[in-house]
């Protein structure tokens, strides 16, 4: 009962990453004019509409048609494989850890298949704090990738020390 459990919380968490991504690109796609700018918190927050044939920051889109297949498409398709076989075969993940790999599966998804089927990713947000913090534009699958990383970093420290002083005390009986 625990192993459905486990399994449908996965697959439920993936699903929910993916869904929400896919449904804000839907109403950025009909709502946002192309390239326009909508400020939402003045100058700090702003929605646009454009469209990304490339990866992070549009790194890759001047690749050849063969290379950015391999890079943006395939490649990804096998690491979200192998991360998605990790998740589900280690039973021994944290609660953490596998909630953040399951917000890197979603959001990763949720980006290839907008590669797949648009050619390019829709982003549309921008976070412009001056000099303090200044982002390009994302999506919501880049935020899901992006808390996935933190969360997966933040239980490795948390865990990873746990660990670390369960070994050293056990050591000491």
């Amino acid at each position: 009962m625990a192993f459905q459990k486990r399994t449908y919380s996965i697959i439920g968490l993936i699903v929910l990453n993916i869904v929400l991504d896919q449904v804000s690109k839907i109403i950025v796609r009909k709502d946002v004019i192309p390239f326009s700018e909508t400020q939402i918190l003045g100058d700090y927050f702003i929605l646009t509409n454009v469209e990304n044939a490339g990866a992070f920051l549009g790194m890759g889109s001047d690749l050849n048609p063969t290379l950015k297949t391999i890079l943006l498409l395939i490649l990804p398709v096998i690491v979200l494989g192998m991360v998605t076989y990790h998740v589900f075969k280690d039973k021994q993940l944290d609660r953490w850890s596998l909630i953040g790999f399951t917000c890197i599966i979603g959001g990763g998804i949720a980006n290839v298949l907008d590669r797949f089927r648009f050619g390019s990713v829709t982003d549309f947000l921008h976070i412009d704090l001056g000099s303090v913090f200044k982002t390009g534009i994302f999506n919501v699958a880049d935020m899901s990738v992006t808390a996935g990383l933190l969360i997966l970093v933040t239980a490795s420290l948390v865990y990873g020390k746990k660990k670390s002083v369960d070994v050293k005390n056990s050591g000491d009986n």
